[in-house]
């Protein structure tokens, strides 16, 4: 039988990366990041002198990346050719231009079918904005993850203060806020539950709680 695909949307700091990576490890699942997957191609569009208005440009781009994940320990990094670029996606610049970018209905065109083609065989935990909404909209399991701002701001604040950074944390509220309205006022695959998914609010729950909860809805509905 066909190995079954998890779908898992949600916004920024809501927890949705490390349940979905610990779903897929725990299930023997593929972990797709598609968030990581815009976040390349921003940083790319960024290198290249690209100008994120120039849909045609950013889809001859996107056809052109050579992307490939590779298990690291619990993780997983990112490489753009031979460059391991799991480091340089993840700040506030990228952040913003990874939510421009996914904008830009070429863009979202070019990722949607790398996305696909990727969990064709299925076996696969897809973690993003849109998975239960547009890209696998046939999921055999759809949940949409989210937490309030003032909580998903402080695990962001913590996580950066983690990579050495030097930001208050109002900034941070501030940046999450901008990016639920980017996400979610696109007019292209706007950040939404599916009508059929399962809303995880992991506002004052613990991780290892929010993971048993979901593993326990995917044991249940076999």
């Amino acid at each position: 039988m066909k190995k079954p695909i998890i779908a898992i949307d949600g916004p920024s700091g809501s927890g949705k990366s490390t349940v979905s990576r610990t779903i897929a490890k725990r299930l023997g699942l593929q972990y797709l990041d598609t968030g990581a997957m815009y976040r390349a191609a921003a940083l790319q569009a960024l290198r290249s002198g690209i100008d994120f208005s120039d849909g045609q440009a950013l889809f001859k781009m996107c056809l052109e990346l050579d992307l490939h994940f590779i298990p690291d320990g619990d993780n997983q990094k990112l490489f753009l050719g031979q460059e391991d670029i799991s480091l340089k996606i993840r700040s506030p610049e990228m952040d913003m231009l990874s939510s421009k970018i996914s904008a830009v209905k070429e863009v979202r065109e070019a990722m949607a079918a790398m996305q696909r083609k990727i969990g064709s065989v299925g076996g696969l935990v897809a973690e993003g904005r849109d998975m239960g909404t547009a890209i696998f909209p046939d999921a055999d399991y759809k949940f949409f993850v989210t937490a309030s701002i003032p909580e998903r701001a402080q695990r962001r604040y913590l996580e950066r203060l983690g990579r050495g950074e030097s930001i208050s944390r109002e900034i941070v509220e501030q940046e999450i806020r901008k990016r639920d309205e980017q996400d979610s006022g696109r007019s292209i695959a706007p950040l939404r539950p599916a009508s059929d998914a399962i809303i995880i609010d992991t506002t004052g729950i613990g991780l290892e709680q929010v993971i048993e909860t979901l593993i326990e809805k995917v044991a249940t509905k076999k």
